[in-house]
Parts: C-alpha cells; sequence; structure tokens
C-alpha cells in the first residue's frame, strides 16, 4: 500500500518564509502558519477540489496576518488611551499614612473635653443635643467645645506643610 504525500507538507516552507516575509519574526511566523493551516483545515470544504491549496492557504495566511495586525493596532490604540487617563506618577502612600498620623496626633493633643465633644459629633454622629445630654451640659456648651477643637485641626492644617517633611541622614544634604 503506497500512501501519496499530502500535499499540505510541501507547502509549509513557502508558507513560513512567507509568513517571515510579513512577520518579520520566526516564532510569530511559525504561529501565523499554524493558524493558517488551522483555519484551513476548519474550512477545507470552501476549497474547490482538484483546485490547488497553495493560493488558498497563502491567501489565509494573509488574511490571518491582517486581522492579527489590526487586533494589535486596535489594542496598542486602547492601550494609549488608557495611558492618558492614568497619572504618571502616584503620591507615595507612606506620605498619606505620616500625614494622617500626624492629624490622629492633633486630634489626640486636644483638650480633653474638645475631643470628647467632636468625638461624639463628628465621629458618633450624635445630635448636639445627644451629647449634651451624655455629658451632662447644654447643647449650646457642646457647640462651643465642637467648635474650638475643629478651628484647632484647621489650625493645624495651615500650619502643617502639604508633604511632611523628612528628616535627611547621613549622606551629601545631611547638616552636619
Amino acid at each position: 500500500m503506497t500512501r501519496t504525500r499530502d500535499p499540505i507538507l510541501d507547502l509549509l516552507a513557502p508558507l513560513r518564509r512567507y509568513a517571515f516575509a510579513l512577520t518579520r519574526d520566526r516564532a510569530e511566523a511559525d504561529d501565523l502558519v499554524q493558524d493558517a493551516l488551522l483555519r484551513g483545515h476548519e474550512q477545507r470544504r470552501q476549497l474547490a477540489p482538484g483546485k490547488a491549496p497553495g493560493p488558498w492557504l497563502r491567501a489565509i495566511l494573509r488574511n490571518r496576518f491582517l486581522d492579527r495586525r489590526r487586533h494589535d493596532q486596535a489594542q496598542s490604540r486602547r492601550e494609549a488611551q488608557f495611558a492618558q487617563l492614568t497619572p504618571l506618577a502616584q503620591d507615595a502612600p507612606q506620605d498619606d499614612a505620616l500625614r494622617l498620623a500626624q492629624l490622629r496626633q492633633a486630634f489626640l493633643d486636644l483638650p480633653d473635653d474638645q475631643r470628647e465633644a467632636l468625638a461624639l459629633i463628628a465621629v458618633e454622629g450624635l445630635s448636639y443635643a445627644e451629647a449634651g445630654q451624655l455629658l451632662g451640659i447644654p447643647p449650646g456648651t457642646v457647640m462651643s467645645r465642637v467648635s474650638r477643637a475643629r478651628a484647632r485641626l484647621r489650625a493645624f492644617e495651615d500650619e502643617a506643610p502639604a508633604r511632611p517633611a523628612l528628616k535627611i541622614i547621613g549622606g551629601r544634604d545631611a547638616e552636619g
């Protein structure tokens, strides 16, 4: 029993050369040939009987190459648009953590009566009447304490630098 050689095998080298000419990359060319052969196999009924498969497979290979190129270009455009929407640099999270620690300390440094009143109103969400009843003082006194606490925290915010200054230890810039 003699088997006839599959004509597709004779097309592998020319298809790889053509794919390499299109892609200029051996691995990508091999992927493209494999993709074209798979597509050709899936659509083998479209090839007219007795017709040479070479031009048909080259057309499939070229169409797959163009499809990939269009896909890559669209992907590049989407990535470029996304890059325009994202900032090039982000603030270091430790700056925010340091700033929050400083603000927490400023809150803790408030006089006890102001800190307690502010915590009940701003953190716990009590009304001035409820806080006054809990503390055993008139609501107006609670309002006054909260106002003074907020004023102190605003003053702290106004005095504090936008970015915490870190002390340089060692190196050329260190005071010495």
